[in-house]
């Protein structure tokens, strides 16, 4: 019990620190002073400063993917074994958005810790993303009985800008708002969602115009003419 209550204590006192100064910034010895522990445990516990945050990273992203597809399920099981395109992209990026996003949130730890994981590329977080993809393939396999007939390709593209167009939001949300001079109510989650969502089936749903190769204008003699203007 004594060794659960250390590693808690440190995985609580690094994802503080984390989410206050970035990886960069915070060292071991940062962590067990804040933790009240000895440098010993940590490396008993976790063994070095990237397999911490790799535990810590994977915690939060669990309960975020398990949310994603329970959303999913849910959603394929009202449409009888399949989704509407518009329910799975929600389902793709509402988690995410609701997670790190509004009033409710944004203080909090987690929020905070998971902003500085989108924010800041450390390899740990790097390999984990670029190895752990099975949930994502569960989305593209929805898409697919979604839009059965379309191209594999668009609805990795698809799925691919939805996930960057969430993660772009949460971290350039104060660009956002300078840019905007307030306009754009970063607070109202639920309308980014929509925002997102709308987008995102837009681009699959154009995807044959889109598609499409623009004529482009000869040139003559390597300088284009007044009928190309």
């Amino acid at each position: 019990m004594a060794s659960d209550h250390t590693r808690s204590a440190i995985l609580a006192a690094a994802e503080r620190l984390y989410a206050d100064r970035g990886f960069g910034d915070v060292t071991l010895r940062d962590i067990v002073a804040e933790a009240n522990v000895n440098l010993a445990a940590v490396n008993y516990h976790f063994g070095s400063k990237d397999e911490l945050i790799a535990e810590l990273f994977v915690t939060r992203s669990i309960q975020t993917n398990r949310e994603r597809l329970n959303e999913l399920r849910a959603a394929e099981d009202a449409g009888g074994g399949r989704a509407v395109i518009e329910d799975i992209m929600r389902a793709l990026v509402g988690p995410t958005l609701r997670g790190c996003l509004g009033p409710d949130r944004e203080g909090s730890t987690a929020a905070r810790f998971m902003i500085r994981a989108s924010i800041e590329s450390v390899p740990p977080i790097r390999r984990i993303k670029n190895r752990e993809v099975d949930h994502l393939r569960k989305f593209a396999a929805a898409m697919r009985r979604a839009m059965p007939g379309r191209d594999d390709t668009e609805l990795y593209w698809g799925l691919h800008f939805a996930l960057a167009m969430a993660h772009h939001t949460i971290r350039e949300k104060e660009r956002l708002l300078r840019l905007s001079e307030g306009k754009c109510d970063l607070d109202d989650v639920r309308a980014i969602i929509d925002r997102v969502v709308t987008v995102s089936v837009m681009a699959l749903t154009m995807g044959d115009v889109a598609s499409k190769p623009a004529a482009r204008p000869v040139l003559v003699h390597g300088r284009l003419t007044r009928q190309d203007l």
